[in-house]
């Protein structure tokens, strides 16, 4: 009798272990079916995507996943660094959607004479925000480089990237505006107006040839090729007017390559003392 007893409770010990083993193995078995569905339905997404769209898939950016979102526009007065890249409070910001010359970028112009179009351009930008004070930066996004990417505009309401676009100074970037600013471009090339006077190379073209030139640079303005002086005989110092000026194309020399030159263009059409030319 005692041995039947025995035997009975060992069997309901066996059910009871075997029932919380089951329960175990279906608990655990769950969430590694949820994790092939996800997978599966993700995979599904990505080939819709790429079945529905010719362009390549969006760059991650660890930027966005580790870094958090700003919660409040930047405001202040800017410093300039390049033409498309400014520091407020001590964040570098970079404008979305276009790009500009890099700092020591030269381009053609008109007449085929190399400038330092890359300064041209920060100094355009620079003008173009002194006028109306403070600018505000709305961002947009992390770049590989932890700089803010915003829209920025001045204290006017001006857009910062429209009017360098439209004024020839920056260039629309379809990759990351998808064409935002063409409309700026096409009415900037028309015009014939900043870069579009003459020849130049595409920033983004310009930086795969020369490395990927992104370091800001604290070269003041200037003289920014002495190679250059060496060729031509010309210098920045001392600073001159079209009444000293000899020949057009010391005047236009001077225009390109002196930080003071744009003063010798009274009018603003790229050509420096028109008296000589």
């Amino acid at each position: 009798m005692d041995k039947s007893r025995h035997d009975n409770r060992s069997d309901q010990w066996r059910k009871r272990t075997e029932a919380r083993r089951s329960r175990a193995r279906r608990l655990v078995s769950v969430p590694r079916r949820l994790i092939f569905v996800t997978v599966a339905a993700a995979a599904a997404l990505v080939t819709q995507f790429v079945m529905h769209n010719s362009g390549p898939l969006p760059e991650i950016n660890l930027q966005n996943l580790i870094k958090p979102k700003p919660v409040e526009p930047i405001t202040g007065v800017a410093s300039v660094i390049d033409g498309d890249t400014i520091e407020i409070h001590g964040q570098r910001i970079r404008f979305n959607g276009i790009d500009a010359p890099e700092s020591k970028q030269y381009c053609d112009d008109a007449k085929g004479f190399e400038y330092p179009c890359g300064r041209r351009s920060a100094e355009a930008l620079d003008g173009f925000l002194a006028a109306s004070k403070p600018l505000q930066c709305t961002f947009v996004t992390w770049d590989r480089y932890h700089r803010f990417v915003g829209e920025c505009r001045r204290g006017d309401g001006a857009s910062v990237a429209a009017w360098m676009v439209e004024h020839g100074q920056a260039l629309d970037w379809p990759r990351y505006s998808q064409g935002a600013y063409a409309a700026q471009q096409a009415k900037a090339q028309a015009a014939k107006v900043g870069l579009w006077v003459g020849n130049f190379e595409a920033p983004w073209d310009w930086r795969a040839e020369h490395g990927d030139v992104t370091a800001p640079t604290s070269q003041p303005l200037g003289i920014v090729n002495r190679k250059l002086v060496a060729q031509s005989g010309y210098s920045c110092q001392p600073r001159r007017y079209c009444s000293q000026v000899s020949s057009c194309d010391e005047a236009q020399w001077y225009l390109h390559n002196c930080s003071w030159g744009r003063k010798l263009d009274r009018d603003g059409d790229g050509v420096a003392c028109e008296t000589l030319c």
